[in-house]
């Protein structure tokens, strides 16, 4: 247990992101009261069931009014309209962040709004989750070891980006200062290209019809493991596909120049240029395994 940093939080969406933060501050003992509020009612009620939140409210407005941080953990495409209901009911002194996957289109629907208000709004995106959703999937250790990426705007006061990063630090997170376009073209290449192919990848060989039976109940570990992630929300993925649209067509473009280079070596049987192919992108990927391994470790 450590200082507190806020008295009291308000998490909108106690789902698996907004759950797990809720359970992380708690344990660290960052904050002293966590309320909880969600267009799911059954949400709410696991959420104060399961001890991820301490009280619930009624109304949107009465959860938020006396909060000292109000956390927005919603998908992507309807973190704008919330937040425009939710700035109505604030603190003059409290702070609004989010937790969207998006930042551009997010800001963009957010900030003016948050300024009119005089509401200090800081935009924020923790990488990490899990195929899973709901308060029941939530858990402390979420983002412990992981990154968490805020992008304050030339709006946004310094003071209020100290305290959301200290929130994130006491969850386990690493802390890094990003601009808004920077964040969605990094994300589109790590998180949201990889969820594409996924999802792209299950359907594919669901469809393959050269045998009647479905060939998925082949599956060994390998294709379970790449497309985990398919198992993920299609109405958070549907949102995060049009308001990152340009940076995600950007990287599947060049995604597909390497998928036809692949399948131009195996065409032609170019077995040096193949093991190329596979050796490059194993290094590739054996530094980035050994640098989050040091990363969790804190080496």
């Amino acid at each position: 247990m450590g200082t507190v940093v806020v008295e009291r939080i308000t998490v909108v969406g106690v789902g698996l992101i907004g759950g797990s933060l809720a359970l992380a501050l708690k344990e660290a003992g960052a904050v002293c009261e966590v309320t909880g509020w969600d267009q799911d009612a059954t949400h709410v009620k696991s959420a104060l069931e399961l001890g991820i939140v301490d009280k619930t409210a009624v109304n949107i407005g009465t959860a938020v009014g006396a909060a000292d941080v109000v956390v927005l953990a919603l998908p992507v495409r309807c973190l704008p309209e919330v937040a425009l209901e939710v700035l109505q009911y604030m603190r003059s002194d409290a702070i609004l962040t989010d937790t969207g996957s998006v930042k551009e289109a997010v800001v963009n629907g957010i900030e003016p709004a948050a300024v009119k208000a005089n509401i200090a709004y800081v935009p924020g995106h923790p990488i990490s989750g899990t195929e899973k959703s709901g308060p029941q999937a939530a858990f402390a250790q979420l983002y412990r070891g992981k990154r968490c990426i805020l992008t304050p705007t030339d709006a946004t006061p310094l003071a209020a980006v100290e305290v959301i990063a200290q929130l994130w630090r006491r969850a386990g997170s690493e802390v890094v200062l990003m601009d808004v376009r920077k964040h969605d073209r990094i994300l589109a290449a790590i998180s949201h290209l990889p969820h594409m192919i996924a999802y792209a990848l299950v359907n594919s060989v669901s469809n393959y019809d050269e045998y009647a039976e479905n060939i998925l109940e082949y599956s060994a570990g390998g294709f379970l493991d790449f497309t985990r992630i398919a198992s993920s929300d299609p109405v958070m993925w549907r949102d995060i596909a049009m308001d990152n649209r340009n940076a995600i067509l950007e990287m599947l473009d060049q995604f597909e120049v390497f998928l036809a280079e692949l399948k131009a070596d195996i065409a032609a049987l170019d077995a040096e240029r193949l093991e190329q192919f596979f050796r490059q992108s194993k290094l590739s990927r054996d530094a980035i395994a050994n640098s989050a391994d040091t990363r969790i470790r804190g080496d």
